[in-house]
C-alpha cells in the first residue's frame, strides 16, 4: 500500500507508539496533544515516556521526515487521510469509562473538517465499551456525509508496545462502511499480519473480550498457586503442564458462548476444590463463582424458554452431545423447570435409551424427573409430530441432525450456540 496521511491524536503510551510505528513502516504521520511537553519531545527525536525501543524510532522517523507532532487539530488535519484517536478514557469512580477527552478530541476534528468537508476515516483506537462510537463519535459527524468512523482497537502493552505494533498478536477493525474499514485495515498491510474486518460494535467488544480474558487467566494462575503453597506443590511445575495441553487448555476449545456446562466431573471438581480451599482457610474468588456464573447461564437459557409459546420440544438430554451420561446436565433442570411452570414439554436425544442407562446415570433421572420415560420420544420425527411449535437445541448437533432439524420447518432455539 502507497504512504497514508495519518494523523494520531493523542501522544500517550499507545498515540505515540501508534504514530511511531506507522512512520516506521512508511506512512506520513502527524501526533497531535495538548501536552506541549510531549509534542516538543517529538519534535526533538525523543519519546515523551520510557518505552523500550520507541525513542531510536521517534528519531530516526522525525529526521526521516515521516513523523511530526504539533497542538492542534488545524495543524494536523491539514493533509491527513485519516485520524487515529488514542487518547485516554479512564476510570471514573463508579467504573465507568470516562469519556471527556474522545468527546473533545472528536467535536475538535468535526469543526475543523465542517470548514473544508472531504472524504475522511475517523479511527477509534482508544478503549471504548460497545456502542460509543455509535453514541458519542458518529452524531459528530451526523453533518458530515463523507466521514466514516471505524473502530480499530489497539493490544499493546506497555513494556512490549513496539513488538507488539511490529508483530501484532491481533488486527481488528470494525465499521459499517466497507471501504472505510478496508482503508484502515491497509494501514498496517507492511506488517503481514490477516485483518479481522468486523462490526463496529464488534470491533468495541473484541478490546473488552481480550482484556477480560488476560485478566481471568492471570487471576486463575494466581488462585490454582494460592492452591499449590498449603499443599506443598510447586505451583509453576503445575502451570507449565497445563499449558502443554494445547488441545484442550491453551486452545479455542471451550471458548464458545453457549449452554451451561454439566456432566459428573466439572461441577464436582470445581466443589471439591472450594471446598478443601475453604478447610486451608482460603480465599479464592474466582473459582469459586464459576458455578454460580454457570448457574446464571442457566437462568438466561430458562428465560428464553420461557418466552416461547405453545408446545416445547427439547433436541438433547444429556449434558453434552456424543454420550448418553445424563449426571448435573443443564437439560435436567431445564425440563424440571418447564415441568413446574405447567408446560407441554417433550424431548429427545439420539444416544438415550431409559432402558439402556443403569447405576448412578439412572438415579440421577429418576429422582430428579421420575416421569421421564413419558416425556422421552423415540425419535425426531414422533417429537415433531406430537406438535411442537417451537424446538430447543441444547447440544451441538451432528450435520445429519442439522438437515433434519432444518427440514422440519420449525423454529429452533438454539442454545448451544452451534445451529
Amino acid at each position: 500500500m502507497p504512504p497514508t496521511s495519518v494523523t494520531v491524536f493523542g501522544l500517550g503510551y499507545v498515540g505515540c507508539v501508534t504514530a511511531a510505528c506507522l512512520a516506521e513502516i512508511g506512512h506520513i504521520v502527524t501526533g497531535v496533544d495538548r501536552d506541549e511537553h510531549k509534542v516538543q519531545n517529538v519534535r526533538e527525536g525523543r519519546a515523551p515516556f520510557y518505552e523500550p525501543g520507541l525513542e531510536d524510532i521517534v528519531k530516526s522517523n522525525v529526521a526521516a521526515g515521516r513523523l511530526r507532532a504539533c497542538r492542534t487539530a488545524v495543524e494536523g488535519l491539514e493533509q491527513a487521510d485519516i485520524a487515529l484517536i488514542c487518547v485516554g478514557t479512564p476510570s471514573e469512580p463508579n467504573g465507568n469509562i470516562g469519556l471527556d477527552q474522545l468527546r473533545r478530541v472528536t467535536a475538535e476534528i468535526a469543526a475543523e473538517l465542517g470548514k473544508r468537508p472531504r472524504s475522511f476515516i475517523v479511527a477509534i483506537r482508544s478503549t471504548v465499551f460497545p456502542g460509543t462510537c455509535e453514541e458519542i463519535v458518529l452524531p459528530a459527524f451526523r453533518h458530515l456525509p463523507e466521514v466514516h468512523v471505524v473502530s480499530n482497537p489497539e493490544f499493546l502493552r506497555e513494556g512490549s508496545a513496539v513488538r507488539d505494533f511490529r508483530e501484532p498478536p491481533l488486527t481488528v477493525v470494525g465499521g459499517d462502511n466497507p471501504s472505510a474499514v478496508k482503508t484502515v485495515a491497509g494501514i498496517y498491510e507492511n506488517l503481514g499480519v490477516e485483518p479481522c474486518l468486523v462490526a463496529l460494535r464488534t470491533a468495541e467488544m473484541i478490546k473488552y473480550a481480550c482484556n477480560a480474558f488476560h485478566a481471568v487467566k492471570i487471576s486463575f494462575a494466581n488462585e490454582i498457586g494460592a492452591l499449590c503453597g498449603p499443599l506443598a506443590i510447586p505451583a509453576l511445575e503445575v502451570m507449565d503442564t497445563l499449558c502443554r495441553d494445547t488441545k484442550l487448555n491453551i486452545s479455542p476449545a471451550y471458548l464458545r458462548p453457549g449452554f451451561a456446562f454439566g456432566g459428573s466431573c466439572l461441577p464436582k471438581d470445581l466443589r471439591a476444590v472450594n471446598y478443601r480451599a475453604s478447610r486451608l482457610d482460603l480465599k479464592v474468588p474466582m473459582l469459586e463463582s464459576v458455578m454460580e456464573s454457570n448457574h446464571q447461564q442457566l437462568v438466561r437459557a430458562m428465560r428464553r424458554v420461557d418466552e416461547l409459546q405453545g408446545r416445547i420440544g427439547v433436541v438433547g438430554l444429556a449434558f453434552k452431545e456424543n454420550t448418553d451420561d445424563l449426571r448435573e446436565s443443564p437439560v435436567v433442570t431445564l425440563l424440571e423447570h418447564l415441568i413446574g411452570k405447567g408446560r407441554e414439554v417433550r424431548v429427545w436425544d439420539p444416544h438415550i435409551r431409559l432402558e439402556a442407562i443403569y447405576g448412578a446415570n439412572r438415579d440421577y433421572i429418576l429422582k430428579s424427573i421420575p416421569h421421564i420415560g413419558r416425556l422421552l420420544a423415540p425419535n425426531l420425527s414422533e417429537l415433531t409430530s406430537w406438535g411442537a411449535d417451537h424446538l430447543v437445541l441444547t447440544q451441538k448437533p451432528s450435520e445429519d441432525l442439522r438437515r433434519d432439524l432444518t427440514a422440519s420447518g420449525l423454529p429452533v432455539v438454539d442454545l448451544a450456540g452451534w445451529f
